[in-house]
């Protein structure tokens, strides 16, 4: 009986968990995570780049990030934090082509 106590228990934790995910897998970058308004606001991030707003835990988050599709951006947050959780994708406010953004940067191998 003991056994059935403790799958109920563990149940219960896993709904009020955060889902892992993993935003490769959504085709997503997380640029800046739980962040305010005016550190997104820096115009050298990507010209690419989305503002999200969700909910957590009654407190409102925000998030830049990068995705080819919003859609895409829209399924990872629902999947990650549930439903209700997303209110509101806009474009941030990066100014930087994609080429020229430091992440997008490869290291030049050296020519024997």
């Amino acid at each position: 009986m003991t056994t059935a106590v403790g799958a109920r228990t563990k149940m219960a934790e896993s709904k009020t968990k955060i889902n892992r995910v993993l935003p490769h897998e959504y085709g997503c970058e997380i640029i800046l995570e739980r962040t305010t308004i005016e550190k997104a606001k820096d115009s050298s991030f990507p010209n690419d780049a989305y503002l999200i707003w969700y909910i957590v835990d009654d407190e409102e988050c925000i998030d830049l990030t990068r995705c080819s599709k919003r859609v895409n951006l829209f399924d990872m947050y629902y999947d990650k934090y549930g439903p209700d959780a997303v209110k509101k994708i806009d474009f941030g406010y990066g100014k930087t082509n994609l080429k020229l953004w430091e992440y997008n940067k490869h290291e030049k191998k050296k020519k024997r």
